[in-house]
């Protein structure tokens, strides 16, 4: 092989070289840039679907849900699951009566059975379909990863009021609760 042509196909490798660095730096800051978006592109998704919403002004919650409507009453039907051996996970009551735009407290029970420490969170579920746009929770103890002792027994509130914007037809709904083991603890 001629000097000429070894600088010919080194100029070459280089020039190679070159261009996969550039396309991985590119996809580096695209990637990088990706995954900064994603906090406010979560939250946004959580704000649209209700999920994870605590109410940032309770003397604003406050005063919009003493627009207490006397004349309608709503049965509200609890439940729990639970998705680990380990755990006991209830509502205190199996359903409460309360007043559209009236705050209400349920509480939940959770039990760790195990010998071990156990983290937890709580994923709420609502019927019907959209109870969450009438549902505005100004403390739920599903806001946060719940950290259990050996046989501890804790009982953990949820405040809340049901919009009295909720469609007349609907007299029942229920808020379920499914109580996860976290994965980083198993």
């Amino acid at each position: 092989m001629s000097n000429s042509n070894h600088k010919t196909i080194t100029n070459s490798v280089a020039e190679d070289n070159s261009t996969i660095l550039r396309k991985l730096l590119f996809f580096t800051v695209l990637m990088f840039s990706f995954s900064y978006a994603l906090v406010p592109m979560y939250e946004k998704i959580c704000e649209v679907t209700g999920i994870r919403q605590p109410v940032a002004n309770i003397d604003a919650a406050i005063m919009k849900a003493r627009a207490v409507d006397l004349t309608r009453e709503i049965s509200i039907e609890l439940d729990a699951n639970v998705h680990s051996a380990a755990l006991q996970f209830k509502p205190v009551q199996s359903s409460i009566k309360t007043h559209l735009g009236e705050f209400a407290e349920i509480v939940y029970e959770v039990r760790n059975n195990s010998d071990l420490p156990i983290t937890g969170q709580a994923i709420p579920s609502y019927s019907p379909r959209n109870l969450e746009k009438y549902l505005k929770k100004i403390e739920c103890f599903c806001f946060t990863k719940q950290d259990l002792e050996p046989g501890e027994i804790r009982q953990m509130p949820v405040k809340f009021s049901v919009d009295p914007q909720l469609p007349a037809d609907i007299n029942t709904v229920t808020i379920s609760y499914t109580f996860y083991r976290l994965e980083s603890d198993i």
